[in-house]
C-alpha cells in the first residue's frame, strides 16, 4: 500500500484535508528501485488521482533506462546535478532547476555526478507511484539504500518491469 503522510491536517469543513508530508516520516512508503531511492511524498490516493509527488534520491550512477508514458512528468532538482536526455538530446540539470516530461515523449536520467541527487517527481495524473510500488522494494527511509540486484535477480525484475510497465502506462524503451 502506499501511504503519504497525513500530518498536521487542517479540517476546515470547506473541501479537502490539508495534507502535510515529511519525507523523514517512516510511515510513508520508502521504494528502493534501480539502485534509486523513491519517497512516495503525495500519492494518488492523496489526490483523487490528479496527481502525485515523489522525492527521489538518486546515487552515483543511479537513474532508469530509456523509457515514455502517457502522463506528464515533472522534476524539480533540489541538490546535485542529473543528466536527462530527452529525445535523444542529453542535458545537464542542475539544483534549483525545473525539467517537464510531455506525454509520450522518450526521455530517462542519469546521475553522472560523484554526489546523491534529490529530486522531486510530480506526475499527472497519479499512478507512477503505484508502478513504482509494484516492481519495487520497500525500504526503511528516504536516505536508505535501495538493494542492488545483479544477475539472475536483475534479470527476474527486468522480466517483471517489462510485464507490469503497460498497465501503468508506461512503454520500455531499447537502451
Amino acid at each position: 500500500m502506499i501511504r503519504a503522510a497525513n500530518l498536521g491536517v487542517h479540517q476546515s469543513g470547506h473541501g479537502p484535508e490539508l495534507l502535510v508530508a515529511d519525507p523523514a516520516d517512516p510511515l510513508l512508503s520508502h521504494i528502493g528501485l534501480v539502485g534509486d531511492t523513491y519517497t512516495v511524498l503525495v500519492s494518488g490516493a492523496d489526490t483523487a488521482s490528479r496527481y502525485c509527488l515523489i522525492d527521489m534520491l538518486i546515487p552515483p550512477g543511479g537513474g532508469p533506462g530509456p523509457h515514455r508514458h502517457d502522463f506528464e512528468e515533472m522534476f524539480t532538482i533540489l541538490q546535485g546535478e542529473v543528466e536527462f536526455t530527452f529525445r535523444g538530446d542529453a542535458r545537464t540539470v542542475t539544483a534549483g532547476q525545473t525539467v517537464n516530461i510531455p506525454a509520450n515523449a522518450p526521455h530517462f536520467f542519469r546521475n553522472v555526478s560523484d554526489s546523491e541527487v534529490r529530486m522531486l517527481c510530480m506526475c499527472a495524473p497519479a499512478g507512477q507511484e503505484a508502478f513504482f510500488a509494484a516492481v519495487g522494494d520497500p525500504v526503511d527511509s528516504r536516505t536508505a539504500s535501495a538493494p542492488l540486484l545483479e544477475g539472475e535477480a536483475l534479470e527476474e525484475r527486468m522480466r517483471q518491469f517489462a510485464e507490469l510497465a503497460p498497465q501503468y502506462r508506461t512503454e520500455l524503451l531499447p537502451s
